[in-house]
């Protein structure tokens, strides 16, 4: 389902017309919810960046939503993960910024000097040389509404067009029992979603074993 689809289906659905302008808060406002519902590898990237030696911290990407894992490696190549603390224990721990060594923590400092609308990593101990940090995180990805097309307008098109149109049913102050109707199909599409984003996904028959159904006589 591409964008020109979501909108004529969210307006037949509701059986009112809107704007441009009110569909785009209708779908962002669902894509917004969704993305923040479930962990699906398809709202993932990964980056590399430059550890400069003697400074602790490093900058988020613009886009940055939510951590999945920080890795420094080193000039051999070798990979350690950090561990995610906060950022009292990493104050404490390293309480000089003369500490220096391979960074083994990390945690969100707060907003970045150049731009107040991102964030920064505080890394202890302080970088004693030159790593390259490989950030695999959570981001939102462009809306359906600008790109024309998304992962679930392609892929899990039920849970956009009912999360979208319960925002139009409800800007549209709607009856409630066919608003609970609405919510019922959402609910149910969004266990469908999590069922593959935070179960299938993250499993394979070799270390899980097939899905099985109790058969009973």
């Amino acid at each position: 389902m591409n964008y020109t689809q979501l909108k004529e289906q969210i307006q037949n659905y509701v059986e009112s017309s809107f704007t441009d302008a009110q569909l785009d808060t209708f779908i962002q406002n669902a894509e917004e919810r969704i993305y923040n519902s479930v962990q699906l590898p398809a709202l993932r990237k990964n980056v590399t960046g430059t550890i400069s030696p003697l400074n602790k911290y490093l900058a988020c990407p613009d886009d940055f939503l939510a951590v999945f894992s920080i890795a420094v490696i080193d000039e051999n190549g070798d990979y350690s993960y950090l561990l995610n603390k906060d950022v009292n224990f990493i104050r404490e721990s390293y309480p000089s910024s003369s500490y220096y060594g391979k960074p083994r923590y990390y945690a969100l400092f707060g907003p970045r000097s150049d731009n107040f609308d991102e964030l920064t990593f505080i890394l202890g101990p302080t970088p004693d040389t030159t790593y390259t940090a490989e950030l695999h995180y959570f981001f939102y990805p462009p809306s359906i509404t600008t790109a024309g097309t998304s992962w679930l307008g392609d892929n899990f098109e039920s849970v956009l067009l009912y999360g979208s149109i319960l925002e139009a049913y409800t800007y549209l102050k709607g009856e409630a029992d066919i608003m609970a109707n609405y919510r019922q199909r959402y609910d149910e599409a969004m266990m469908l979603l999590i069922q593959l984003g935070d179960g299938k996904e993250k499993q394979d028959a070799y270390r899980s074993g097939s899905a099985r159904v109790q058969v009973t006589r």
